[in-house]
């Protein structure tokens, strides 16, 4: 089951960008399948950390091009941004002591956080950048 869905409001009309925002909700469904089944606290650590980096690394695209564009939204999106990569660094630092708890918890704050941030923070960097 798809936990997380692309919907076309989440786009912010950069290709590179849209396209790693759909590759980041598909690993996520990912996580939240690998924790669903019970992956071992090994596994799904490495996973946490493969996701954190694939953030990591789209958030580095988002900000080149906010600084590039002058954005004058620039340190509120990346606060923004420091904030889920924090929350996400903890979870995967916990994620073995109760996986299933674990679970629904970094997905509700993921699902959270991409519905929110994409529906302010990226609608409005659409509007500059579009």
């Amino acid at each position: 089951m798809t936990y997380l869905e692309w919907k076309p409001e989440f786009s912010v009309g950069v290709p590179a960008v849209d396209f790693e925002h759909q590759e980041l909700i598909a690993l996520i469904n990912q996580l939240h399948e690998s924790l669903q089944a019970g992956e071992s606290p090994d596994r799904l650590q490495q996973f946490v950390g493969e996701l954190n980096a694939r953030i990591s690394a789209h958030f580095a695209l988002e900000e080149k091009l906010m600084r590039e564009a002058r954005y004058d939204q620039y340190a509120e999106h990346k606060q923004d941004h420091e904030a889920l990569l924090d929350e996400i660094a903890d979870i995967g630092d916990a994620v073995g002591d109760d996986s299933e708890a674990r679970s629904d918890e970094l997905a509700g704050q993921l699902d959270e956080w991409f519905s929110v941030h994409f529906r302010t923070h990226d609608a409005r960097l659409h509007q500059k950048l579009g």
